[in-house]
């Protein structure tokens, strides 16, 4: 009985590790989650004032300018964004669909840490970052069991 059980962590670990091993060994993708980050704020402020301004994105990421114009240049050559000379940054369509698919995710595990009680400061420092690294499948389960939760306010009780 002993045997059976360290068989049965040592079986779970070793997926454990494997997972692990299989997550690292992937090659980094070309659009990475601070891209995204860039493109969230930009989508965040073009929504706020209707365009985007290097100096705006520097202040909103806490980042120097030298390293906002590289990324801009980086997202520009990879044709995410419009520039007008003298009208600031816009985010063409590509660069629209993703900055709108981390807002959905964002917005989705927020409203589910909040529905189940967490502090909605928390909630928010716990679900930046969170956002670029789930699955838009888990994401589409994630948002079924809210409804759920939404629709069964007994369940709900459980996590206060």
């Amino acid at each position: 009985m002993i045997m059976l059980k360290k068989n049965k962590i040592s079986d779970r670990t070793d997926e454990r590790l494997e997972s692990i091993k299989k997550a690292h060994s992937q090659k980094s993708p070309k659009f990475t989650t601070r891209m995204e980050d860039y493109l969230e704020v930009i989508s965040e402020l073009v929504d706020l004032k209707g365009y985007a301004t290097p100096t705006d994105i520097s202040n909103y990421m806490n980042v120097r300018p030298p390293s906002v114009t590289k990324m801009l240049k980086r997202l520009d050559e990879d044709n995410y964004l419009e520039y007008t000379k003298y009208q600031g940054l816009k985010l063409n369509p590509k660069g629209k669909n993703i900055a709108n698919e981390i807002r959905q995710k964002h917005s989705d595990l927020l409203e589910f840490f909040e529905l189940i009680g967490v502090d909605s400061s928390i909630a928010n420092k716990d679900v930046e970052g969170m956002e670029h690294h789930l699955n838009s499948k888990t994401m589409k389960q994630l948002r079924k069991f809210i409804i759920l939760l939404k629709l069964k306010p007994d369940l709900l009780a459980l996590f206060n």
